[in-house]
């Protein structure tokens, strides 16, 4: 199988409003504003993007709970938007809140 993963930190910037698909899963678009600094040819190099979104099934109950500007990590694949696009959108299998890593991560170390 080839790979396509991708992981990505970023704030949740729009959420629509939760929808479901003719076969009842869950459905949700957003946008994911990410900012960064990376190395990229020994030099560091300031990134800013925004993202498209898409999460089905519990992801997707799981991300319309959260409010927009809260920092997410989320990750999935890429794929065209459909089938008749060149636009690439992030289909997100898992998310998980900054702030709750954050703090599982300070209560973790803290035990240490």
């Amino acid at each position: 199988m080839d790979v396509n993963a991708v992981a990505l930190n970023g704030e949740l910037a729009e959420i629509e409003l939760l929808r479901h698909t003719p076969a009842g899963i869950p459905l949700l678009n957003f946008k994911l504003a990410h900012k960064s600094l990376q190395i990229e040819a020994g030099y560091k190099r300031q990134v800013e993007c925004t993202m498209n979104g898409v999460a089905m099934g519990e992801v997707a109950v799981e991300i319309s709970r959260f409010g927009a500007g809260q920092p997410v990590r989320v990750s999935g694949f890429l794929n065209r938007k459909n089938r008749m696009s060149a636009q690439l959108i992030l289909h997100v299998t898992q998310v998980q809140s900054l702030k709750e890593a954050s703090y599982a991560e300070t209560i973790i170390q803290g035990q240490g």
